[in-house]
């Protein structure tokens, strides 16, 4: 039994295989939601009191107060004098890398007077508080810190607030750390669904913010869903995924690592490589069975393989893209001489890394473009995430008198049309006689 699929694109069923491969059974759980719910009307009711004995339930922390929960600056400060050399340099590295990518991201507001001196534009704004969720206990993301909280503050937010949860008092201090060089502004040693819902609503500590934004767990997933429309949110991700369109001029052993860097992060993660050349394939197939065993994940990422991973062998390099775009996968490596012909080809996915030496775990940690990234096809709609989700869009109408004129002459026949005689009055008011 191979540790992946084979498929072949001429194959009469390979377009029911591959539909069956990507199918994600996304169905909310419902005893998760049934727990969030609770929580979350708990926390919207008792504030305070509901978030301390949350906390002391499901993290095993006592404290007095909320305020005996929030992590002073000075203990990140600590954490980051104390980070070996080596890992302080990459955090500082990859902050400022992260950093000059999203400044290029930033919209100014602008307008434009028309001939009448009527002036219209759009005004761009910061939003005013962000909250950012960060795993906590044995899961470390420093890099998730730096890639959720640089945005916001290269938008403009005045406010970016922490929450993590910290099981029996752990604090990470390689967490802390990159929150002290990405300007997180405060911290709150609280997770789960508990902290979602504090964000969201506030309690008599804890000021409610406009966006929460950070990967978790399945109930902070379920938590963000339900407060969506109270506050915004980034998405909610699916399983990991890399799709991965070779030519056959890689070292076998650099896509097969590539397809483990996604399989290792659970079992329901996705790793697919579309080929022309057989033989290539072969070879990335023994390079797994090889490498596989001196994987310390081994297990999860065999599950991930043979359960939704897949070597496929297409036609050429023209349908492998055309497949790629009915995917539209989080990662998408373009292992190819001259990539840049065909990237221009694709139309959906989250990150297009071009070329063999552009892996996409250099994306995840340094590179500089956001690791946040659509998953489950959602890239066919939307984007990674960028300044522009923690910046906001007002319109500017400034109707001259002249402008008024002609303007309300149309308003008011459409609003006649309509119906709505309010709205045809308040545009003719302002006619002359």
């Amino acid at each position: 039994m191979p540790p992946i699929n084979r498929l072949r694109s001429q194959d009469p069923d390979f377009s029911q295989s591959l539909r069956t491969l990507l199918a994600f059974d996304a169905e909310q759980d419902d005893s998760i939601e049934h727990v969030v719910a609770d929580v979350l009307k708990d926390l919207r009711h008792r504030g305070d009191e509901a978030l301390l004995e949350y906390t002391r339930r499901f993290d095993r922390v006592q404290a007095s107060s909320v305020q005996a929960l929030e992590i002073p600056r000075q203990e990140w400060q600590a954490a980051l004098q104390a980070l070996p050399q080596d890992q302080r340099a990459a955090l500082e590295e990859a902050a400022r890398r992260v950093r000059a990518y999203h400044e290029r991201q930033k919209a100014e507001s602008w307008s434009y007077t028309e001939s009448d001196g009527t002036t219209l534009g759009q005004k761009i704004t910061p939003l005013d508080r962000v909250g950012l969720y960060v795993p906590g206990g044995k899961a470390a993301y420093p890099s998730s810190v730096l890639m959720n909280a640089i945005p916001a503050k290269v938008a403009g937010v005045p406010e970016v607030v922490m929450v993590t949860p910290t099981p029996d008092g752990a604090r990470n201090p390689i967490v802390l750390a990159a929150a002290a060089i990405a300007g997180v502004d405060r911290a709150w040693a609280i997770g789960g669904a508990q902290a979602v819902g504090a964000l969201a609503y506030g309690t008599q500590t804890i000021t409610p913010v406009d966006k929460i934004v950070g990967p978790g767990n399945a109930y902070v997933a379920a938590a963000k869903r339900r407060v969506f429309g109270t506050v915004g949110i980034d998405m909610i991700a699916g399983p990991s995924e890399i799709l991965i369109i070779a030519d056959g001029t890689t070292p076998a052993d650099w896509i097969a690592m590539d397809l483990f860097s996604q399989a290792e992060h659970d079992e329901l993660a996705q790793a697919i490589l579309l080929c022309p050349d057989a033989a290539y394939l072969d070879q990335v197939q023994e390079s797994i069975e090889r490498l596989l065993p001196t994987m310390p994940r081994a297990d999860i990422i065999r599950a991930s393989l043979s359960g939704r991973g897949a070597l496929i062998l297409v036609d050429d390099l023209d349908q492998a893209c055309a497949i790629a775009n009915e995917i539209a996968p989080e990662h998408l490596e373009i292992s190819t001489q001259q990539p840049e012909v065909w990237a221009d080809k694709i139309r959906h996915a989250g990150a297009i890394f071009m070329g063999r030496y552009s892996s996409e775990s250099l994306g995840d940690y340094c590179a500089g473009p956001n690791h946040v990234l659509p998953t489950s096809r959602t890239a066919r709609f939307s984007s990674p995430l960028g300044v522009y989700d923690f910046q906001k869009r007002s319109s500017l109408i400034n109707v001259s008198h002249q402008g008024a004129q002609s303007l309300g002459r149309i308003a008011a026949t459409l609003a006649h049309g309509e119906g709505l005689q309010a709205h045809a009055g308040s545009a003719q008011y302002r006619l002359e006689s």
